[in-house]
């Protein structure tokens, strides 16, 4: 691993506080990180952007899949996973997956979470697209996320694990060997500690959620700017798959010009027997695949997108009124909440949908114990590219990715610490540069960055729209550089133009990597290019950031992920062009 020497422009820190490990985030993966750190001995320290449980997995509706239902085994959730990642899946990611993820639910219920029962007494399981079985462990009916994240964050307080809550991550700090020594960060006003600061540790846990803000009409909260992803690749760490961005497919449909975070109607409403219909009441996914509605979501995206295409029409609808007022009262609360607060009432009328960007399947690429190509960075959660999601994330497996990989994070961490490979003591990281190393975009550059996405890198795209985002991309970074290298000049720096510039990051990498990979496969989408080519493009594409502020970009030699090297990059990049 070579770093890039890049830092976003901000003032040098002002204070710092040691610790063992500091994780960054606050959803499902990042708190149970710090709860088994905690519990090995380290002295951990949880960085979160907002209040603990503000993050993405409070939103989380449907549940945690996991082969706990009589009859399901690990192996028929293997399958189910493999075939929604359409040939890109790590085989043995997902296998640790599927075999740990039974016990790490067990181990999320012991530590508080309460999830629905059925009238024997057992968990209550529901099926989700792309799932040959009921294997959804869900919580208040579709309310999932709020007590997970409920539970792991009373855990966490009552563990008295240091937080700073309120905090945006800005760079790795790393020492002189090019070893991760912590992260600097700004509080935003709140709090014990105020403006930039740092985190000196030898482990850095980025959990840091989504990206979905990056696009203009996303399930995701405002908070998903892609930082921890921006952060990674400053550092010096490699980006992998992340042009496969889920379109969640039912998402509610607020009207055409609506941007920001949107309602998502969770697929356990299609799981339960709704039906998707056209504006006539005609179910168009008869026939498209033997699961109909419950297909893998990137064939029912896909699927609306071709109705709406066929019907001139800008959203589909979603048919659930045969369920009655009970069952939409007890068995999905929060969504029936969200349509009435909008004016529409499921019980009485089909609900209006259209897909929006929802998840992430790629991200930092990690090895299976969440070890990045930094030395003693790792990631976790929607943040990582572990290879389980491969090109097409199977419903409900982010949640259980984010117990099962934060956990074996937190052993490793243990148990390097225990044999010294980690540090022993705190490293000293070097110097912060004197001169801005990055320079900032105005906050207005968000709305922007956003909609060239959404028109040009969004569910459909083509090498001219891609061409268009990359040029205007480019436009925006060009921009921004001149203006500092000619007259020094920047803007000032705050969470707006941090999150602004982080957003730039992300989108020139997914960009970058969609327009590499000439074919359709799982949720990338490319209308010039309609069929899956296995021969060519059964592959991962992976970026790294350059000095020089260009990107790398490379194209593995197998379906494998090559091992995640640290101290030197490999000597061989296939393909490598930069751009």
């Amino acid at each position: 691993m070579t770093s890039t020497g890049i830092r976003l422009h901000a003032p040098a820190p002002g204070w710092a506080v040691a610790a063992d490990v500091v994780v960054v985030g606050s959803g499902v993966a990042g708190l149970t990180a710090a709860l088994r750190c905690e519990a090995a001995g380290l002295r951990t320290v949880v960085v979160t952007k907002a209040r603990l449980d503000d993050g993405s997995t409070r939103w989380a509706q449907g549940g945690v899949a996991a082969a706990l239902g009589e009859g399901d085994t690990p192996e028929q959730h293997l399958d189910d996973t493999l075939v929604a990642g359409a040939g890109l899946c790590d085989a043995e990611a997902v296998r640790i997956l599927v075999t740990e993820g039974p016990d790490a639910v067990r181990r999320l219920i012991a530590t508080g979470a309460h999830f629905d029962e059925s009238t024997e007494g057992g968990l209550a399981l529901t099926r989700e697209g792309g799932h040959h079985r009921r294997r959804i462990a869900h919580a208040g009916g579709d309310a999932t996320g709020a007590e997970i994240s409920r539970a792991l964050v009373e855990a966490v307080r009552t563990r008295g694990i240091r937080t700073v809550e309120n905090a945006l991550v800005l760079d790795l700090l790393t020492d002189a060997e090019g070893r991760t020594a912590g992260v600097t960060l700004h509080v935003m006003g709140e709090g014990q500690h105020d403006g930039v600061g740092a985190v000196h540790a030898p482990a850095v846990v980025l959990a840091t959620g989504g990206m979905g803000q990056v696009f203009s009409a996303t399930t995701n909260p405002a908070v998903s700017t892609g930082d921890g992803v921006a952060l990674a690749l400053r550092a010096g760490a490699e980006v992998s798959d992340l042009e496969f961005v889920q379109f969640h497919p039912t998402v509610l449909f607020l009207g055409p010009d609506a941007e920001g975070q949107q309602p998502l109607v969770s697929e356990a409403v299609r799981g339960e027997g709704a039906h998707l219909v056209d504006a006539d009441g005609v179910r168009f996914m008869l026939g498209q695949h033997e699961l109909a509605e419950l297909a893998p979501r990137d064939v029912v995206a896909k699927a609306i997108t071709r109705r709406m295409q066929e019907r001139d029409a800008d959203h589909m609808y979603l048919d659930a009124r045969h369920f009655g007022r009970t069952m939409w009262e007890h068995r999905f609360p929060t969504i029936l909440a969200a349509c009435r607060a909008h004016g529409i009432d499921p019980v009485t009328e089909p609900i209006p949908v259209a897909p929006a960007a929802h998840h992430a399947s790629g991200g930092v690429r990690t090895d299976d114990h969440g070890r990045t190509t930094v030395p003693g960075l790792y990631a976790c959660g929607e943040a990582a590219c572990t290879g389980v999601h491969g090109a097409n994330r199977l419903a409900s497996n982010s949640l259980l990715e984010g117990l099962v990989y934060a956990e074996r994070i937190a052993a490793d961490i243990a148990a390097g610490h225990t044999a010294g490979t980690l540090h022993a003591r705190v490293p000293a990281p070097l110097p912060h540069p004197y001169h801005p190393e990055h320079p900032l975009l105005p906050p207005e550059a968000r709305l922007t960055i956003q909609r060239i996405m959404t028109d040009g890198a969004g569910i459909l795209r083509s090498a001219d729209s891609l061409t268009r985002a990359a040029d205007l991309l480019d436009g925006l970074h060009t921009e921004a550089r001149e203006a500092l290298h000619e007259n020094g000049k920047t803007s000032e720096p705050g969470v707006d133009t941090w999150e602004a510039t982080n957003l730039l990051c992300v989108a020139r990498v997914l960009v970058a990597a969609a327009a590499r990979r000439e074919e359709t496969r799982g949720c990338h989408w490319r209308e010039d290019h309609a069929d899956r080519d296995d021969t060519t493009w059964r592959r991962h594409i992976v970026v790294r950031l350059n000095p020089d502020r260009t990107l790398a970009v490379h194209t593995t030699d197998t379906p494998e992920f090559p091992p995640t090297v640290h101290g030197a990059q490999p000597t061989h990049r296939p393909q490598e062009q930069t751009q």
